[in-house]
């Protein structure tokens, strides 16, 4: 094996490492912990899910999670450019599940609701309907950034 195909394997299998680690994330937040949070009182439900919002943000997740992105990307051209690869388009198609429907959902849908959700105050009485909806929202666009993240790395598995 040339090392140029040493190092396009690597770039795959941390790819399809890197998806499908977000996409159990993402699956535990689908399956059961928004459902958690769901049967506490409002208040409760939301503290817990701005505090959440907050403890993501650390190098462990945004490391696996952008990291993922950069090598989708320079993935994505190394397809692009070598295009009659065996396994490019498997590996485009990888890259583009996990780009659109992960890194941007999560940028253009979930990321806004946490925003809103951030300047709540827990005890007000419109923050009960406000939480109701966040959480429908924010559940629907997490179930497709989960089949996404998965779908990715079920098309890094098949490229290689």
């Amino acid at each position: 094996m040339s090392a140029l195909n040493q190092i396009h394997f690597a770039l795959v299998f941390v790819a399809l490492l890197g998806s499908g680690l977000i996409a159990g994330v993402f699956f535990a937040f689908s399956a059961f912990v928004m459902k958690a949070l769901v049967r506490l009182p409002p208040a409760e439900g939301i503290a817990t899910m701005q505090s959440i919002n907050i403890t993501v943000l650390n190098r462990w997740f945004l490391g696996v999670f952008l990291g993922t992105g950069v090598v989708c990307v320079l993935l994505l051209f190394w397809s692009l450019i070598l295009w009659d690869q065996e396994g490019s388009v498997h590996l485009i198609m990888g890259c583009a599940f996990y780009l659109v429907g992960c890194v941007m959902v999560t940028g253009i849908f979930n990321v806004p609701k946490n925003e809103e959700i951030a300047k709540v105050s827990p005890l007000t009485a419109e923050s009960e309907q406000l939480w109701h909806s966040y959480v429908d929202k924010w559940t629907s666009w997490n179930h497709v950034r989960t089949g996404a993240s998965l779908l990715a790395a079920a098309c890094f598995g098949l490229s290689l």
